[in-house]
């Protein structure tokens, strides 16, 4: 592998969370994630925003129709559409979301994302008791 093919994208966590505060411009994060080369091999990117003992938060930037397979998170989920429109497959139900709503996911719960537009979602994990 070659020095640029081991570059890192971002700087690392522990640099990224170390201050106090952290303001986030969850607009501009969306619009450099949608200039990375990479898509992925499912067509989205994200970003972890913030990672603190048992909370995650990420931002997910995806292409029209690309999606995330079923997978389970230990923890409660919370995924907030900010521009687009997602299914979001949770056990046996299939949620619409559009801009401006979110879907809250007890822990252990199976799921899969799909992006029946160009759209970006906050997720957030907590997993604590």
């Amino acid at each position: 592998m070659c020095a640029s093919e081991n570059a890192r994208l971002r700087n690392p966590p522990e640099e990224r969370f170390a201050p106090p505060s952290l303001f986030v411009n969850l607009d501009t994060l969306a619009t450099v994630l949608r200039r990375e080369h990479n898509a992925g091999e499912r067509g989205h990117r994200q970003q972890t925003v913030f990672k603190h003992g048992n909370v995650t938060v990420a931002l997910f930037a995806f292409d029209r129709f690309s999606h995330l397979p079923e997978h389970v998170a230990q923890g409660i989920v919370t995924m907030h559409v900010l521009k687009g429109w997602m299914k979001i497959t949770a056990g046996d139900t299939e949620h619409e979301l559009k801009a401006g709503q979110i879907l809250v996911l007890a822990a252990g719960v199976r799921h899969a994302l799909k992006a029946e537009e160009e759209s970006e979602v906050l997720v957030s994990v907590y997993l604590g008791a």
